[in-house]
């Protein structure tokens, strides 16, 4: 991890912080000292204890030390933005149970609006630019496919290079252990396991986990049989060129409604095991070189293994 990058955080991500610091110190002292002002303000009853209230606004004002510290280095505390962003979220919706009981007047969502919706985009981005910085791919020069094929070993100890002049091969690149799309795919490969192997193909899954993860998934997914390659550095990621997705093709409306309809269908969701910003892929190997491959667009893409395992030319 490039720990300049970490602590050289942009600009426009201190200013907000910064901003975000001294907007919740003013507004926590001002309630603390009017604790009776914004009721006032909306017509809304005032409340029976105060206290509660100035206590709501010395949180808030806690919040704006953790901001200013913060905007120091927003990579390196993206804890703190998180935090914030999560308050910002929740409080809204909180206020719409409220609301929808009425116990709290309309007006009062002046302050959601301040609070916390000015909020959601500079804090996302905010998370954004760290979880980017600190899953970058790895530096150095990329490495030929022959290379990265001759060194990737399976399970057995087995090569990529050795395995693709043994007979074609259907290689799976996923982007993470817990990817509700990979596991979908993971799933998809499994029930055209026979086919595959009838018109002789082998199957080859490439994660970015360790050797003990892919075992348990080689046991949940059905698919013990196939070699399972652990590539945390991304060798071959890099090799066959699948690069980090931009925030569309990992976080678009296209894959959140994919991504809604494969949990309903099982697939779930699993623990971050490797760049959660790395792009999948899927190729056909045949010594050594690329014959088919299914290249994502969007994270959410769904390969096709039936055509991908189609009859080689003779």
């Amino acid at each position: 991890m490039n720990t300049d990058a970490l602590t050289d955080s942009p600009r426009w991500a201190r200013r907000w912080l910064f901003a975000a610091g001294i907007y919740n110190l003013v507004w926590g002292a001002v309630v603390i000292v009017f604790p009776n002002a914004l009721f006032d303000l909306v017509g809304a009853e005032r409340m029976r204890y105060p206290e509660i209230w100035q206590c709501v606004g010395m949180i808030v004002g806690v919040y704006g030390i953790g901001y200013l510290i913060a905007a120091r280095a927003p990579r390196v505390h993206w804890p703190i933005v998180l935090v914030g962003l999560l308050g910002k979220v929740l409080g809204p919706i909180g206020f719409a149970v409220a609301l929808a009981k009425g116990t709290f007047p309309p007006a009062f969502g002046l302050t959601i609006l301040t609070n916390d919706l000015l909020w959601w985009a500079p804090f996302g981005l905010i998370l954004w630019d760290a979880a980017r910085c600190r899953g970058e791919m790895p530096a150095g020069p990329v490495p030929s496919l022959e290379t990265a094929l001759a060194t990737s070993a399976d399970q057995h100890g087995r090569t990529l290079m050795a395995l693709s002049n043994d007979r074609p091969t259907v290689l799976v690149l996923t982007r993470h252990s817990g990817c509700t799309f990979c596991r979908e795919a993971l799933r998809d490969l499994a029930g055209r396991r026979e086919e595959i192997i009838e018109r002789g193909y082998g199957m080859a899954v490439v994660t970015m986990s360790d050797a003990a993860e892919n075992r348990r998934m080689a046991d949940e997914f059905g698919l013990t049989d196939a070699s399972w390659i652990a590539d945390p550095e991304r060798v071959l990621y890099r090799a066959l060129d699948l690069r980090r997705g931009s925030f569309l093709q990992l976080f678009g409306p296209v894959v959140f409604f994919r991504g809604m309809a494969a949990a309903f269908k099982g697939h779930g969701i699993g623990p971050l095991g490797g760049d959660g910003f790395q792009m999948p892929g899927a190729f056909v190997l045949h010594e050594g070189r690329v014959v088919r491959e299914f290249r994502h667009v969007r994270a959410s893409d769904r390969p096709d293994f039936t055509s991908l395992a189609c009859e080689m030319p003779s």
